[in-house]
């Protein structure tokens, strides 16, 4: 390499770094406006391009949620990625595509408003996903992201079916431990349960594809009798709690036999 070119690849390198730490700045700094959709999904922009900028060192990524972060902080509706902006592997496309027309018509349906701060979850993952899936370079990433996506779209899409009375608590893979999230999720319901004057509560447990059919129904049951534990020592009485245990069944994500999906690793309590 001359030093001419070897100085400009210098200089280019030295302008994009420049670029992309006056964005970091901004979006690190910006107070977002807005709606509750908008201000949500300004944070989880954030998050992204930190990681990227931080951890990966991919300084390009990082400026691009930077700059999506910042025309959301300022109330913009930013949309999800486009997948034709994306050299996405053929194989890939089906299932991308798929989920992003779910994922818009939640978005323009009531998602941003019902639930705005898993909406943001959900174009954020998405986005990650689809950024992950053109590198194709790290299995555990994509899958990171496309997990939280579909657990997260879970959520949104669910007003479309029952608006008031369905709430969802996801669970890590082959276990029954109440997560953070699922205990805000639980925490939402004894407040709810409270304030509406329910007659009672079902709690219905379900897995994922994987594993035997027969250890999935039982630790269902074991799903669904942890989440009656902590609405229990959330103040409702046991006795008006009802559970069971479906296994594989009604899942929300279709999916083969033996694959691993967050969305259907859950307990459904509704109230009747």
């Amino acid at each position: 390499m001359t030093a001419i070119r070897y100085m400009g690849v210098v200089a280019g390198a030295a302008l994009l770094t420049g670029c992309v730490g006056y964005n970091m700045d901004a979006v690190n700094s910006v107070e977002p406006v807005g709606s509750p959709f908008t201000q949500a999904l300004t944070l989880e922009y954030r998050d992204l391009a930190n990681f990227e900028y931080d951890e990966m060192q991919d300084y390009r990524d990082a400026d691009a949620y930077a700059q999506k972060g910042l025309l959301a902080a300022s109330g913009e509706v930013v949309q999800p990625n486009m997948l034709e902006n994306w050299h996405i592997a053929e194989e890939y496309l089906p299932e991308l595509t798929d989920a992003r027309g779910r994922l818009v018509a939640a978005l323009d349906g009531s998602a941003r408003d019902s639930f705005p701060a898993e909406a943001a979850t959900a174009q954020a993952m998405f986005d990650c996903w689809v950024e992950q899936q053109e590198e194709d370079l790290q299995p555990e990433d994509i899958a990171a992201c496309r997990d939280e996506f579909f657990a997260a779209l879970a959520i949104i899409e669910a007003p479309a079916v029952d608006p008031v009375a369905v709430y969802y608590v996801f669970f890590d893979w082959d276990s029954f431990a109440i997560t953070e999230a699922g205990q805000a999720v639980i925490d939402t319901v004894v407040a709810d349960y409270s304030a509406m004057g329910m007659s009672g509560i079902d709690v219905a447990g379900y897995t994922d594809t994987s594993g035997n059919p027969v250890y999935n129904l039982a630790l269902s049951e074991r799903r669904a009798e942890a989440v009656e534990s902590a609405l229990v020592a959330g103040g409702i009485a046991e006795e008006m709690i009802a559970t069971g245990g479906f296994g594989e069944t009604d899942l929300l994500v279709a999916t083969p036999d033996g694959v691993r999906e967050a969305a259907n690793r859950r307990a459904e309590i509704r109230f009747n």
